[in-house]
């Protein structure tokens, strides 16, 4: 490094920089840039103000954890929030809804009509055409009580 950085002076942080962000184009992953940004950032300073080589490695890499800690914490934001949060937990969303016996239940055991599907349920017994009323969901079986 020490070799690298007499050759071409403090243009080495700038030439690993343009470096970083050409491998994030050709491997993208969105981290090279944020490794990218930090050798620039070593590179800038090292043109203001003269620092040993040890330090600008270290400065380097305590900026590459900086910027990469705060690149994910930027693309991760709001991941918690969607207008969808049931999307793909559809037998979620049919718990309050209200649905047709399509098979007796009997003994705790049965189907409903869900659109034009049969899903299994849970419950008390209950008729052929009764309406029955999801209270929860258990993988595929729906626990139903009387409408």
């Amino acid at each position: 490094m020490e070799e690298l950085l007499a050759t071409w002076g403090e243009w080495t942080w700038w030439i690993v920089a343009v470096g970083l962000a050409a491998l994030e184009l050709v491997i993208p992953g969105v981290f090279l840039i944020w490794l990218a940004g930090a050798a620039a950032i070593v590179g800038a300073l090292g043109l203001v103000v003269s620092l040993p080589w040890q330090v600008e490695v270290g400065l380097f890499g305590l900026l590459s954890v900086i910027s990469a800690y705060a690149g994910y914490r930027l693309s991760h934001r709001g991941d918690d929030e969607t207008d969808s949060p049931l999307l793909n937990q559809r037998a979620e969303t049919y718990v309050g809804r209200t649905f047709v016996v399509a098979e007796a239940i009997e003994n705790g055991r049965g189907k409903v009509h869900v659109g034009d599907t049969l899903w299994q349920a849970a419950g008390a017994n209950f008729a052929v055409g009764t309406s029955v009323k999801v209270v929860s969901v258990a993988g595929t079986v729906l626990s139903v009580e009387a409408a």
